[in-house]
């Protein structure tokens, strides 16, 4: 049977009987590819009771129904466990994680922005907005240049929101 370049999808061929389940089969699948949402990332067995439109990525050592099926998104339709191979780019949301997860070639890999802060690799380097930080005043001894430069750094971190006003 021929398939779609992109998503795999099965394609109707000339003469064929029953188009419908290969007309049906390529409706599931891509209600598993848009707006992709998955319930977690981190499971290598089948869940015992899945709901009929929930998506899962296959962890690494799959097992049960989903061997051999490492990195796929695993769909639970009324008819049973449907997989999509992903492709360099995609992007979903994981229910477990709450950030996005994107798709580089070998694996899925966790999104920058989290509910926790921005991320470089596995590395936090923005984090949550913290209380606002009042302007240097008074003391014994004054130091203009050193109080201009922490004013600088502090409109700086409030106007990119670091921290409150």
């Amino acid at each position: 049977m021929a398939h779609t370049d992109r998503l795999g999808l099965p394609l109707l061929a000339a003469g064929q009987a029953q188009k419908e389940l290969t007309h049906n089969e390529a409706l599931s699948l891509i209600d598993m590819a848009v707006a992709l949402t998955v319930e977690s990332a981190g499971i290598a067995m089948p869940p015992a009771s899945p709901q009929a439109g929930q998506c899962w990525i296959v962890a690494s050592g799959g097992t049960g129904e989903w061997a051999g099926r490492d990195g796929a998104i695993a769909g639970w339709t009324v008819n049973g466990w449907r997989f999509l191979a992903p492709a360099n780019g995609w992007r979903c949301w994981a229910v477990d994680r709450g950030h996005m997860l994107h798709f580089e070639g070998q694996g899925w890999i966790d999104g920058q922005m989290r509910a926790d802060g921005f991320h470089v690799g596995s590395k936090r380097v923005v984090g949550a907005r913290r209380p606002a930080i009042a302007n240097p005043a008074g003391g014994l001894i004054q130091d203009n240049e050193a109080r201009s430069t922490i004013g600088a750094l502090l409109a700086a971190m409030r106007g990119h929101g670091l921290i409150e006003p």
